[in-house]
C-alpha cells in the first residue's frame, strides 16, 4: 500500500468518524478492539470512491492492500480491507482462499470472520477448494467458515458436504460452531425444508439444543 493511498484511507475515515459512537462501538465487541467511530454506511461511503481506483489491480495487490490494512490498530481498517476484498471479489480465485484463510486467524471475531466467509463463498462460485482442511483446522474460526462458506448456494449446496460437516463439529462445546452449524441449516432449509427438519430430527442427540433450536427457528 503506498504512502498516498494509506493516508487518503486515513483522512476518509477521520472526516466521516464520529468519535461519541467509538466507545460504543468498542463496547459492542466486547472491548476488544479499538475504533475510530466510523458508522458502516458512512465508512463505505467515505471509502467507495478510494476503493474504487483500484479497479483492474490483481489480487497481489488486492491482498497487500488488505493484509496491511489488517496491521492497523482500529478496527474500521479491518472493515475497509474487507470493503476491498467484497468491492473486487472478481480479482480473485480459489488459489487465494489461503490468504483470505490467513486474515480470518487474525484480530478474529465473528464480524470479520463471517465477512471472511461470505467472500470466500462469493471467490469459490460453489467449488469446495480447502474447505475439507478447513472444517478440520485447529482455529475454531476457520472451521466456522468452512460451515457457512455455501450461505445461500439454494440448490447448489452439497448437502452431503453441509451435513457431513455438521455432524463432523457436533460435538464441539464452542457457541460459535453450534450456532454456525444451526445458521447453516437454516438457511439451507429454506430451499429443502423437509430434507433439513429429516436431518436434524434424525440427529437430534448428536446436534446441540442451540443448532437444533436454530437449524428448525423457521421451520
Amino acid at each position: 500500500m503506498s504512502p498516498d493511498f494509506q493516508q487518503q484511507l486515513q483522512a476518509a475515515l477521520a472526516a466521516a468518524a464520529k468519535p461519541e459512537r467509538a466507545a460504543g462501538m468498542r463496547a459492542y465487541m466486547r472491548d476488544q478492539f479499538e475504533f475510530i467511530g466510523v458508522p458502516t454506511p458512512d465508512r463505505r461511503a467515505a471509502l467507495k470512491p478510494l476503493l474504487r481506483q483500484l479497479q483492474g489491480h490483481g489480487a497481489p495487490l488486492l491482498l497487500q492492500i488488505a493484509d496491511e490494512l489488517w496491521e492497523l490498530a482500529q478496527r474500521e481498517y479491518q472493515y475497509a480491507a474487507l470493503d476491498l476484498l467484497a468491492m473486487h471479489k472478481q480479482a480473485l480465485d480459489a488459489e487465494h482462499i489461503p490468504a483470505l484463510l490467513s486474515l480470518a486467524q487474525r484480530k478474529s471475531w465473528w464480524d470479520t470472520v463471517d465477512a471472511l466467509a461470505g467472500i470466500i463463498s462469493d471467490v469459490l462460485r460453489h467449488r469446495h477448494n480447502y474447505m475439507n482442511d478447513a472444517s478440520a483446522h485447529d482455529n475454531f474460526w476457520i472451521r466456522r467458515i468452512a460451515l457457512l462458506h455455501q450461505l445461500g448456494w439454494r440448490d447448489k449446496t452439497d448437502t452431503e458436504r453441509l451435513f457431513g460437516y455438521c455432524l463432523t463439529l457436533a460435538h464441539e462445546k464452542e457457541f460459535f460452531i453450534q450456532k454456525a452449524i444451526g445458521w447453516a441449516l437454516r438457511d439451507y432449509a429454506r430451499h429443502a425444508p423437509e430434507e433439513v427438519r429429516a436431518f436434524t430430527l434424525r440427529h437430534q442427540s448428536l446436534l446441540a439444543p442451540l443448532s437444533f433450536r436454530e437449524a428448525n427457528k423457521h421451520l
